[in-house]
């Protein structure tokens, strides 16, 4: 029952599902087929319900941080972190049919939800140009003088 919860407990709540999922994405730094930054996304989200602090720690990282950005203003998914992806989810189709070939049902499942993830990671747009005021080198919008 979360209406009933004190906003003391949803900040804890916020913290720990924030150390959860921050866990989870170090966790991914080091294993191959685990992602950093959707765990981070999460804990983003959490973190700025308990603790904005850590949200702004993880926002300014020096690797993941732009990524963290582009997401949130824009959710866009720049076009090497979508390589990147879809090297790890074909390792993981890999990696899984070998595992799991005698068990066709599970394998179903965890391939129907990897291409899930495939086109959930193809359909998102790249990041627009960042354009600074007064800055006339920045590539124009798409579409700008046309029409």
């Amino acid at each position: 029952m979360i209406g009933a919860m004190t906003q003391p407990a949803l900040i804890l709540l916020g913290r720990a599902l924030g150390l959860l999922f921050l866990a989870l994405g170090l966790i991914g730094i080091v294993v191959p087929v685990m992602p950093t930054v959707p765990f981070w996304l999460v804990a983003l989200w959490a973190f700025g319900k308990g603790h904005p602090a850590w949200r702004a720690r993880l926002l300014a990282h020096p690797v993941y941080g732009p990524s963290l950005h582009v997401w949130y203003e824009q959710g866009a998914i720049p076009r090497r972190a979508k390589y990147a992806a879809f090297i790890g989810l074909g390792f993981s189709v890999a990696l899984c049919s070998f595992v799991l070939h005698e068990r066709p049902i599970v394998l179903a499942g965890v391939l129907a939800f990897l291409a899930g993830s495939a086109f959930f990671i193809a359909t998102r747009p790249e990041p627009s140009p960042v354009r600074v005021k007064g800055d006339s080198s920045a590539a124009p919008p798409p579409g700008a003088g046309q029409g």
